[in-house]
């Protein structure tokens, strides 16, 4: 599986899902209903757990392992993608029937940039074992920031420096020309001009913050192992699944009010891992029980003792 081979034919399938999504699935940008949002989450989990069986059959019972825990952790992570990018939809009122066009350009985008990352990463740990000490003390570091974080902190579109720059350099509509990105149009002065929608703009935004987001991941998983294909596929998984995890929690995410203080002591236990590596090893089958249990007692905490106006 972990071949030349091995890593042609896993993107080449993810190419050929993602072509079938968005050419044959999802031709028209229509509202994604919550049934249709279900229905993908179950097929990208089930189509997940079944190469994680092909990597156990093929690379053996750890490497399984391995791609499993990567891809909770990845895969939990992802939920607090879900709060900035309701957030962001929200800000820029963009329509539903429009947010699926967004997310499907914007995990393209995603699955380039962590690509790119995954292997500066290895690289980096390959030749220099001692990031991964730098890697663990960021993770608890962002794990202690994101436990003690209140509603204040939030993420606020106004303030990204992304959507400051953009519209300094890029002219941009007034407002939303249907499902597209790009324009060409009149300005003020009747020249014909190409010009990026608002549209373009949350897709900036979308990527940009993923890739902040990643910083927190991709490390995550290197406590897991060190083996760039199960690093880059379980990263890869758990991002094809966010798009439809999100129209299946969007509306609901913030019920679970405990999960983000969950994802903070799952960072600060691989953070940790990372740190004590040289004087405790805890084996993957530990560490899978572990995140799997903090983020089960979170979620069943958020559903039993809710707060006040959630």
């Amino acid at each position: 599986m972990n071949s030349f081979w091995g890593w042609i034919g896993f993107n080449v399938v993810v190419l050929a899902i993602l072509a079938l999504d968005l050419g044959v699935l999802h031709r028209r940008s229509e509202k994604v209903s919550l049934k249709e949002a279900a229905t993908w989450s179950a097929v990208w989990v089930a189509l997940s757990l079944c190469f994680a069986f092909a990597i156990y059959r093929t690379m053996g019972k750890e490497s399984g392992l391995e791609f499993l825990t990567g891809y909770l952790i990845e895969y939990a992570l992802s939920v607090d993608n879900i709060f900035v990018f309701v957030l962001i939809f929200t800000y820029f009122k963009v329509p539903e029937n429009y947010q699926h066009r967004v997310l499907f350009w914007g995990i393209i985008g995603a699955l380039l940039l962590r690509g790119v990352m995954i292997v500066a990463g290895s690289a980096l740990v390959t030749r220099f074992s001692w990031t991964l000490y730098i890697f663990g003390a960021f993770l608890v570091f962002t794990g202690i920031r994101m436990a003690v974080q209140n509603d204040q902190d939030a993420y606020n579109p106004e303030r990204d420096p992304v959507l400051r720059l953009s519209r300094r350099l890029i002219p941009v509509t007034a407002d939303y020309r249907g499902d597209k990105f790009f324009v060409h149009e009149p300005d003020a002065t009747g020249k014909m001009r190409y010009a990026a929608t608002p549209l373009f703009i949350v897709l900036l935004i979308v990527d940009t913050t993923d890739v902040i987001f990643a910083t927190d991941s991709i490390p995550a998983i290197f406590a897991v192992t060190r083996d760039p294909f199960i690093v880059y596929t379980s990263n890869i998984c758990a991002v094809l699944g966010l798009r439809a995890l999100y129209f299946l929690l969007a509306s609901v995410v913030d019920k679970f009010v405990y999960l983000k203080l969950g994802l903070s002591l799952v960072l600060i236990f691989i953070g940790s891992k990372m740190l004590l590596e040289p004087f405790i090893h805890i084996p993957v089958i530990g560490s899978l029980g572990v995140v799997g249990a903090v983020l089960g007692a979170s979620i069943l905490a958020s559903l039993r003792w809710p707060r006040e106006g959630h």
